[in-house]
């Protein structure tokens, strides 16, 4: 596949490679299914059964849904074991246990880790896309957490550059952390195409740096608010990627022999 025009493909990792989400829903769920592994954390300060031990994972999935988080102001470790400490309060009563909120915290953090995976067949969509252009990963987030997500995928070998939000000084939509990743690769933001799952961070970015084209994954195919960015194209699955560069491609290269088509005076002359 060769395409007109651009070198590079931007991608974000969290619900567009990786269904992040999923896997949380999975990790609590799984949790959920053993409070044993809650009730061995809690027994040690609390007297928990098992119902209760269900309860807390079940609030903590409904403020994980709720979740807002700002990376500027906030850490995503410390409002995380903030929704286990709340969750244990709110079911157990009595004083709060940091410590013990974390142990639960980083219970589940790991059981989510194990079900972050990248598909064999988005593994095998990278593999071929890379011999086109080259490819790297922009994903915003805590450092520590996001690095981890990556290894746990395993999805370095697919990249020629990882650039992660919270190493850098502005994450998605600002423009620098775009430029930073063209310079990254050699290559002008007039090159590159942003494939994200977020109109906000990703479409907003790509725009704000002035790529050559966003692409928006819309999962569900949801309508978006009038007042949202508006990508260049819309997918619904991170797998359609190629046949739409490829149609891209094929519009530009007719586009290139129409202009260079004669006219009939040319001919005539």
């Amino acid at each position: 596949m060769g395409l007109q025009g651009v070198k590079a493909v931007f991608f974000d990792l969290d619900n567009t490679l990786v269904d992040t989400a999923a896997a949380g829903r999975r990790a609590i769920e799984e949790v959920r299914a053993c409070p044993a592994c809650v009730v061995s954390a809690l027994q040690a300060k609390h007297h928990c059964g098992e119902g209760e031990a269900r309860a807390i994972c079940d609030r903590v999935r409904a403020k994980l849904l709720r979740e807002c988080h700002d990376p500027a102001t906030t850490c995503i470790t410390e409002l995380r074991i903030s929704h286990w400490e709340e969750a244990i309060q709110e079911t157990l009563g009595g004083q709060a246990n940091r410590s013990l909120a974390a142990e639960c915290y980083f219970l589940w953090k790991t059981t989510r880790l194990r079900h972050l995976t990248l598909a064999e067949d988005t593994r095998g969509m990278l593999t071929e896309l890379r011999k086109a252009v080259r490819l790297l990963l922009l994903t915003n987030g805590d450092r520590q957490t996001q690095r981890e997500k990556i290894e746990a995928c395993a999805c370095q070998p697919y990249f020629d550059a990882i650039v992660v939000g919270g190493e850098q000084k502005e994450e998605k939509p600002a423009p620098s952390i775009f430029h930073h990743c063209c310079d990254l690769l050699g290559v002008q933001p007039a090159e590159c195409i942003m494939v994200g799952d977020s109109l906000d961070t990703d479409i907003q970015g790509g725009l704000n740096a002035g790529l050559k084209a966003t692409v928006w994954l819309n999962k569900t195919m949801t309508t978006p608010l009038d007042t949202a960015p508006v990508p260049h194209y819309v997918i619904s699955s991170v797998l359609d990627l190629p046949a739409l560069l490829q149609k891209m491609d094929n519009k530009i290269n007719t586009n290139l022999e129409t202009s260079h088509t004669p006219s009939w005076t040319e001919t005539r002359s």
